[in-house]
């Protein structure tokens, strides 16, 4: 018997074939189907993928072997098979093989190998990691069909190896971004809260100041005085509207209950304070939704919002449908505001993203309580959309799926 050689790119190989890192001892579907596929094409009793590693082989799928999950590399039909990377090594009779002829395997009374086919699998430069291989307890020899499919299997092994490394990458990248964004998240929330009271006291000494120095305070003055609060409170809704967009995360994970859609419209209006100068129309069938209440009500809360600040009519009206399928609850919220133009309709959904539009109060949006909506919207498994005439009105139309249990 000959032990087998090490690869010149031996450290490479090992570090490539760690990079994967396939779970040892677990039998994985798509690895089983193909040693069945390659035994039955090779018409041989055992088929395997095996790799190699420093001291030992294992198998990550083992096709009518003997139930073990490694073995030596040392003695090791497959340590010989990656010394040449780009061919198929058959060997008809490992007992007229030197380097085979005295392995164990070969030897062993009562179920000898005797034959051997293995293919090498490479990675992407071309080190390989292991074999596909077929073994019979018999002489054997493939014909050139059966070489054919056996390299054309192990092109597959392959692929499935490094779809896992593409995988393994993009879940790294995953958890990075997840760990910056929950930092972003931390940075914004304590840089927010610690805003809000100072710019509540700016507020504050601004009407203090034009109150109590009204005489000695000129028009100009005035002006600046109310500028700068304005400028104050403009700030103070672009934190509320930060704190509301990350705090939409927990908003979302709120369980789930049942309530009564009328009821939840009710509620928004109280808390609202809208007065008469604006009409909200429900929808004619009421309806008991089984979801999460708080996130609804928080999409509710923008988009109605939205429609009265966006609103130059002297009466707003908004009107509010709903229905259900099998799946999901779908809403509809129209009003007869100043309308979206229709090259900036794609945009109204991204974080930070304003329009060249301003509400009743002459005030630019901030582009923070529609990218809100979508992503309440999505964390409930649904979509949202938008269809709007310019000077008319603006309609959104989203659902979100039903609870399981119903």
């Amino acid at each position: 018997m000959i032990q087998p050689a090490t690869p010149l790119n031996e450290k490479e190989r090992l570090s490539s074939l760690n990079s994967i890192e396939l779970l040892k001892g677990v039998s994985e579907e798509e690895f089983d189907n193909i040693t069945q596929l390659a035994s039955y094409i090779c018409k041989t009793p055992i088929s395997l993928i095996t790799l190699v590693e420093t001291e030992k082989n294992w198998y990550k799928s083992n096709h009518g072997g003997p139930s073990i999950a490694e073995s030596e590399r040392r003695l090791s039909h497959c340590a010989h098979a990656i010394l040449e990377p780009d061919d198929l090594m058959e060997v008809e009779d490992l007992r007229e093989d030197l380097r085979f002829k005295d392995n164990p395997f070969t030897s062993n009374p009562e179920s000898p190998i005797l034959y051997y086919a293995g293919m090498p699998l490479l990675d992407n430069n071309g080190f390989a990691l292991g074999t596909l291989c077929v073994l019979d307890t018999k002489i054997n020899k493939l014909n050139e069909d059966q070489k054919s499919a056996l390299k054309a299997l192990a092109k597959q092994v392959e692929k499935l190896f490094e779809l896992r490394r593409k995988n393994l990458y993009l879940e790294k990248i995953k958890q990075e971004l997840d760990d910056h964004n929950s930092l972003l998240k931390d940075f914004a929330g304590v840089v927010s809260h610690d805003m809000k009271m100072p710019l509540a006291n700016m507020i504050i000494t601004a009407d203090l100041i034009k109150a109590r120095y009204k005489d000695h305070v000129d028009e100009k003055g005035q002006e600046h005085l109310s500028n700068l609060k304005k400028s104050a409170l403009k700030l103070s809704d672009y934190i509320n509207g930060i704190l509301n967009h990350y705090e939409s995360d927990r908003i979302a994970s709120s369980d789930l209950v049942e309530f009564d859609f009328h009821h939840l419209l009710e509620d928004i209006i109280d808390l609202m304070n809208i007065n008469d100068k604006c009409e909200i129309n429900f929808p004619s069938d009421n309806m008991m939704l089984n979801c999460n209440r708080s996130a609804l009500e928080q999409i509710f809360i923008n988009l109605i919002n939205n429609s009265i600040k966006y609103n130059n009519k002297e009466k707003i009206v908004i009107d509010i449908e709903s229905f259900k399928d099998e799946n999901f609850y779908h809403f509809t919220v129209k009003d007869n505001g100043i309308g979206i133009p229709e090259d900036q309709l794609s945009n109204i959904f991204q974080l930070f993203k304003t329009l060249y539009i301003t509400d009743r109060q002459g005030n630019q949006g901030n582009g923070i309580g529609l990218s809100t909506v979508k992503k309440l919207v999505n964390s409930l498994g649904g979509k949202i959309s938008v269809q709007s005439v310019l000077g008319e009105s603006t309609c959104f139309d989203f659902s979100i799926k039903k609870s399981l249990s119903l």
